[in-house]
């Protein structure tokens, strides 16, 4: 027997221009089913979002650029790296040095760095350091700038560069980089991983919360709102 159809029946309301009609709604098992996905995706999210910024993905044998403002054993794992995988040259990048600066002959965190990694017994005739302008915000966009120029300027045109980043700056470093050298040179990432916080229980302290949480932040601008200069 067929039902009757209601559609075209149902009662019109307020002089004809509204009608009812009928919708499907979740039962209590559907919004608990709901709840569950998104919780479970929650918590993968979290847990999973210190490797998500933290990111190693390099383009070995090209040019390796560190930045310069990393401990001791960071440019120490950038000897190693450049060593292991035969890169041509190293760059070290850096903003002027601000508190002490004027006690010490290295003006910038790209000397110093390039300094400390020739103490190590790294050849200086790989090793240039490229100081960055002294800039409030956008310091990454502006180092990438300083190594775009002086590659321009020593004529040289890579196929692919990787840069060697800290912990959860990664994924956004390798953004700028991708914005400031476009298609024609592939950017790889190395992250080193920072001593300071466990990537698998970054929420349970300080300073992997204000790490993890202030590099989301800035890769979300970075993604999605930063807008590169048009020289």
């Amino acid at each position: 027997m067929l039902e009757p159809n209601t559609t075209n029946n149902s009662p019109r309301l307020l002089w004809g221009l509204l009608r009812r009609r009928q919708c499907v709604a979740l039962t209590w098992r559907g919004w608990l089913l709901g709840l569950l996905i998104l919780g479970t995706a929650a918590t993968l999210a979290v847990r999973n979002a210190y490797y998500f910024l933290a990111v190693t993905d390099p383009a070995p044998g090209g040019i390796l650029v560190v930045e310069g403002w990393g401990p001791d054993i960071f440019l120490k794992d950038a000897i190693e790296e450049f060593r292991r995988n035969h890169y041509q040259q190293m760059l070290v990048t850096g903003t002027p040095i601000g508190k002490g600066g004027m006690f010490t002959q290295y003006k910038s965190n790209a000397e110093l760095s390039a300094a400390t990694m020739e103490a190590m017994g790294f050849d200086h005739n790989l090793l240039h350091a490229i100081p960055a302008q002294n800039v409030s915000r956008d310091r990454t966009y502006t180092s990438a700038m300083a190594v775009k120029n002086w590659l321009k300027e020593q004529g040289m045109n890579p196929a692919s560069l990787t840069l060697i980043s800290l912990g959860t700056h990664s994924r956004r470093s390798r953004l700028l980089y991708e914005k400031t050298f476009g298609d024609r040179v592939k950017i790889g990432i190395i992250a080193v991983q920072d001593g300071s916080v466990d990537p698998n229980r970054w929420w349970t302290t300080s300073q992997g919360f204000r790490s993890v949480t202030d590099e989301m932040i800035a890769y979300i601008y970075a993604r999605f709102l930063f807008q590169t200069s048009t020289e």
